[in-house]
């Protein structure tokens, strides 16, 4: 197997059989993922893309793979001390309407990364399920519970604006995009999705959600960034403790997944150790270090940003990918990829 490599502009293609891949192997991993939803796909290994399926150049909303993201936003900021994961979001001045309660006031910025914060309040976008399954407020302390909270995840977006005087879009294309040469982002693909007085009540909160549009082969790129510890061909974009701090499991997730800071730990029934991200319909930048692996993955259907924007019966319907059938791509491309 040849040495790790970095992209420049664009991404540098191996031939699969050259690199030790088996074609017979890599052929019904691609006929299974012709049959599900439309999709767009790239494979990459030791940092040479190995497959390109479907359209890697097409921008996809990629839901909650934002807050993966955002993650790797923060990582500088706490190391360099700007931001203490352990200030209580009261500390911090976040707050909503309707206001915390005092118990929940007490909650970190650290146990809201691991979505342990007890803060059950409305929140902006998610899905249905998200919302029926949502506790009652006040039913955990806080840090004492996993329970996956868009609250959670969308206050971590107004703490990070507030503490470091910047937009989350730039930050993400000056800290990051731009060092590790994404293709394709440009600004206008991050936008937020407010609170507005047509909005339900389990949907009224002050903090809004942060979306971002990307193609697969810029997903990779994340993903490869994060395989080498946030080292991007010699330039430490990101501290390579704050990759190993988030991409650690702090809970049971279920189904064989943990949960790390805004980060999917294991899972997919895979032989090896994995991280990913992971948003609705089927989106994921899974990175298999025992392989040096990374796989970018994105159905096309996107999720809406408000629940207005779509009738209830009509989202049910939007063809999914599941965690399941991820996972089964995923094996199939590790028994393909021969050691």
């Amino acid at each position: 197997m040849a040495d790790f490599v970095f992209p420049k502009s664009t991404w540098e293609n191996a031939s699969p059989n050259e690199v030790g891949w088996s074609p017979q192997k890599l052929e019904e991993a691609r006929q299974f993922f012709q049959a599900l939803p439309a999709s767009s796909m790239i494979v990459v290994d030791r940092g040479r893309v190995i497959v390109e399926w479907g359209d890697p150049a097409k921008r996809i909303k990629l839901s909650s793979v934002r807050k993966s993201i955002l993650s790797a936003l923060y990582g500088n900021y706490v190391r360099d001390g700007r931001i203490d994961l352990n200030a209580t979001i009261e500390q911090l001045g976040l707050d909503d309407d309707p206001p915390l309660t005092e118990e929940e006031r007490h909650a970190t910025l650290r146990m809201l990364f691991q979505s342990r914060s007890g803060v059950y309040h409305s929140f902006v976008g998610g899905t249905p399920e998200m919302r029926a399954t949502s506790p009652p407020r006040g039913s955990h302390p806080p840090g004492t519970f996993w329970h996956y909270n868009n609250w959670d995840f969308n206050a971590l977006g107004t703490a990070f604006e507030r503490q470091s005087n910047k937009k989350i879009g730039e930050a993400f294309r000056d800290e990051i995009a731009t060092p590790i040469q994404m293709q394709d982002f440009r600004l206008e693909d991050m936008y937020y999705v407010r609170a507005t007085d047509k909005s339900e009540e389990f949907e009224k909160s002050t903090h809004p959600a942060y979306q971002f549009r990307l193609t697969v082969r810029d997903m990779a790129r994340l993903g490869y960034l994060f395989l080498q510890g946030g080292d991007w061909n010699g330039t430490q974009v990101i501290p390579n403790a704050w990759v190993s701090e988030s991409t650690r499991s702090y809970s049971d997730a279920g189904n064989g997944f943990g949960y790390g800071y805004l980060w999917w730990v294991n899972g997919y029934n895979l032989p090896f150790n994995c991280f990913s991200a992971w948003g609705a319909l089927g989106k994921c930048i899974a990175v298999v270090p025992e392989r040096a692996l990374v796989v970018a993955f994105a159905n096309h259907a996107e999720f809406p940003d408000t629940r207005q924007a779509m009738p209830e019966p009509e989202i049910k319907r939007l063809p999914n990918v599941s965690r399941q059938e991820m996972g089964r791509l995923l094996n199939m491309l590790i028994v393909a990829q021969r050691p």
